[in-house]
């Protein structure tokens, strides 16, 4: 695992020490040696590296990174450049197109979210390949709720977006009453003409940054 070393670190730092993730690390550190994973490990907090607690503005959750070659780098619903964006992802660029009017990139790596600071932070941050949720419950949604707390402490505007049930049930973690929460079925093709398609997310989201004087995010993903 590539080490965390910005802002995250010493926010983090306690969860290191516990025991739940010194089993996870061996865990992940085993699985690694012996079979293939998703994402690469250096890729394994790229969320954390590209977007610095301190410059978190919108956080999206998403559950398991990708679990076919090539697709999962680190951040949810993205993909490396070369690669197809999963059905998802396609269908959160045709909200976004609805909503603001964004024309559909041909890719699919989300990094310049990131870097204006949108946490896309997964749940489960690794993977065996084609074995969807195979490292559930090994330790890392105590990991990556511990992330999630420390950003409802932040003291400052930020947006929460929550896509379908596993998402949601973060909720009651959110108590920061200068925060926005924005709810909606998942965009996966099953669900997302329950109400992910014209919730105005991506719209909502600027709004509110834009009334509490944050610079609101592009969300134009360009063409490679």
């Amino acid at each position: 695992m590539a080490m965390i070393n910005n802002d995250w670190l010493p926010a983090l730092d306690a969860e290191f020490h516990k025991d739940y993730y010194k089993n996870l690390f061996n865990f992940v550190k085993n699985e690694y040696n012996s079979r293939v994973i998703y994402p690469p490990s250096e890729d394994i907090f790229n969320a954390l590296h590209l977007t610095p607690l301190k410059d978190v503005k919108v956080l999206i959750l998403g559950q398991d990174p990708y679990f076919n070659e090539g697709q999962a780098h680190g951040l949810c619903f993205s993909v490396k450049p070369g690669v197809e964006a999963p059905p998802s992802l396609k269908n959160i660029y045709q909200e976004l197109n609805s909503d603001l009017g964004c024309y559909i990139p041909n890719n699919g790596y989300l990094t310049k979210w990131a870097e204006q600071g949108v946490l896309l932070l997964n749940t489960v941050l690794t993977v065996r390949a084609h074995e969807p949720n195979s490292h559930q419950g090994k330790g890392w949604e105590h990991f990556t709720d511990a992330i999630i707390e420390k950003v409802n402490e932040q003291d400052r505007p930020i947006v929460y977006m929550l896509w379908g049930k596993p998402a949601q049930s973060k909720m009651k973690m959110l108590n920061n009453p200068k925060h926005l929460i924005l709810t909606a079925p998942h965009p996966s093709p099953l669900s997302a003409y329950r109400g992910f398609f014209g919730c105005k997310h991506f719209s909502k989201a600027n709004e509110f940054l834009q009334a509490n004087g944050c610079t609101p995010i592009d969300w134009q993903i360009e063409n490679l």
